[in-house]
């Protein structure tokens, strides 16, 4: 009983990685003039891509590193852990930070 299953952990980390870096790139026009609010939410974001990009990269380098180099994975292992929860402060503030500007302006 040996079935393909597609949403795999891995199958799922390599799709993000590529969607981070999109992401990254249409948040590169650095051209358009904006105030400073939306440019706090674009940094907010550009800081979301990059952490969960650093998640990616170091969650495939764990998959790849050889087993018997243990300061490598430990490293790798607080590098995904640190990239993780960074991730999930940005992601946070950015509805936090939109609901602080809506008070402020009201």
């Amino acid at each position: 009983m040996c079935l393909v299953n597609l949403f795999d952990h891995e199958f799922v980390v390599a799709v993000s990685a590529i969607a981070c870096v999109l992401g990254l790139l249409i948040l590169w026009d650095t051209k358009k003039q904006i105030n400073e609010a939306q440019e706090t939410e674009e940094i907010l974001l550009r800081m979301s891509f990059t952490y969960w990009l650093v998640y990616c990269v170091a969650f495939a380098i764990e998959k790849i590193a050889l087993p018997h180099w243990q300061s490598l994975t430990m490293t790798l292992k607080i590098t995904t852990a640190l990239s993780y929860f960074l991730t999930f402060s940005c992601i946070i503030s950015l509805p936090l930070y939109k609901f602080a500007i809506h008070d402020v302006e009201e």
